[in-house]
């Protein structure tokens, strides 16, 4: 699978908000949470004077564009594309270009490094969610994604099950 980058979509003016939850629901109910990871419109706190008071308002920083961290492929391309709202990916004809690492720079948006005290084979607790209180095997390790997959028993058979690192805890056996 290839690796996830940024892409701009450009979306009707005022429909930045509508055009994020309209995405993200897409990738809910199709499954796409391991090839679109994350989508982001942009906010930049600013400081307004009316009527002689100072306020604190959050404004787009890039009014009728949204971010997406994602994988390229026909699917993605074809859900983001055909998205209420979204008049197209930012790049040339119908080709979308990824940014690179000197335009993510001053959006804020790095990778966050992720240190786990756990890896594959090691026994880990459920902290959270269905599985809460479920002791299990780790069999593999998604850091793009924040999830391991472990086994747990269900109707009597040994079926594998995706949990956020932030649901676990190691314990020792």
């Amino acid at each position: 699978m290839s690796e996830a980058r940024w892409y701009v979509v450009h979306t009707y003016s005022g429909y930045e908000n509508k055009v994020k939850a309209n995405i993200e629901k897409t990738i809910e109910n199709r499954h796409l949470e391991d090839q679109i990871l994350e989508v982001r419109v942009p906010m930049q706190d600013v400081m307004e004077l009316k009527n002689g008071v100072e306020k604190k308002v959050s404004k787009k920083l890039f009014p009728g564009y949204v971010l997406l961290n994602m994988v390229m492929n026909d699917d993605t391309w074809y859900v983001v594309r055909n998205t209420r709202g979204v008049t197209g990916f930012v790049g040339p004809g119908s080709k979308p270009v990824p940014l690179t690492e000197e335009e993510m720079l001053p959006l804020g948006i790095q990778e966050e490094e992720i240190h786990v005290d756990f890896e594959q084979g090691d026994w880990v607790i459920v902290t959270g969610g269905a599985w809460k209180g479920t002791t299990a095997q780790v069999q593999s390790i998604s850091m793009p994604r924040r999830i391991l997959t472990i086994n747990v028993e269900l109707f009597g058979r040994e079926t594998p099950v995706e949990i956020s690192f932030k649901e676990v805890k190691k314990v020792e056996m």
